[in-house]
């Protein structure tokens, strides 16, 4: 399986690999859903809203506020600097990813397409303009200079569409991919999900990284039942090692 893979990168001229909360959680990525303290009386869906902000401004940006602060330490993993490196094996490679921590870009990825943002920005609630500043405080919640809107953390809430340009430049890349590689993600939150599938059906090589099975582990023409963060750096040493006979076209 290793040999046919180290293969494919090696034929391949187009690739997209789309992640999810896996990855993100081999570097311990908190999942913000804590049982003890203020925040354990909230669900996240009760919060990252834009009706809760509107009602209730200072204690949303209390809990992103929060949630900034504990991920503070949390560092890019094995999975995540492969993935830098995996990218100089393609004259087209796209990162989408569906997680909202920036260690993608942290690691050193260039082209990331983050579909529900990133938590590190802020934009304004009415014209979507991004702000500057990275730290809020929540009793002074700053205002937009171009409109006079709110300052909200620049990431996709409950009941909102992901960026249209965004979205729509992943299904392109992924209707184009020959080789499309699903890292870490459940496979079931849409429209992410469409996309491994729009691929394969695009004629695309299907790989899935993912320790648990998903609703695409069926479909997957390769299946890596492992932590990204273990299987992509030994997949890069066979890639430097020569295995594989594959070449560019």
């Amino acid at each position: 399986m290793l040999e046919k893979l180290c293969n494919l990168v090696k034929s391949c001229h187009k690739a997209v690999v789309l992640t999810g909360a896996g990855i993100s959680a081999e570097s311990g990525v908190p999942t913000f859903r804590g049982k003890e303290g203020l925040w354990g009386r909230f669900r996240a869906e009760e919060l990252a809203t834009m009706e809760a902000f509107m009602a209730n401004p200072k204690i949303v940006w209390e809990w992103y506020n929060w949630r900034r602060e504990l991920m503070g330490g949390v560092k890019p993993n094995p999975g995540h600097l492969a993935l830098v490196e995996l990218a100089n094996h393609f004259g087209s490679f796209t990162l989408v990813t569906q997680n909202v921590d920036g260690l993608h870009r942290a690691a050193g990825s260039t082209e990331v397409l983050e579909l529900h943002g990133n938590i590190n920005r802020n934009k304004c609630v009415k014209c979507s303009a991004p702000y500057e500043e990275s730290d809020i405080d929540p009793d002074r919640i700053p205002k937009c200079s171009r409109c006079g809107g709110q300052i909200r953390p620049d990431v996709v809430w409950f009941g909102e569409m992901l960026p249209g340009e965004v979205i729509d430049t992943a299904f392109r890349r992924s209707e184009e991919a020959e080789l499309f590689f699903s890292i870490g993600t459940s496979a079931i939150v849409h429209p992410a999900a469409s996309l491994p599938i729009t691929a394969k059906h695009c004629g695309a090589t299907l790989v899935e990284i993912n320790p648990e099975e998903t609703p695409l582990s069926g479909l997957a023409d390769i299946r890596i039942a492992e932590r990204s963060g273990e299987f992509l750096p030994r997949l890069l040493e066979a890639i430097r090692s020569g295995i594989g006979s594959g070449e560019k076209g």
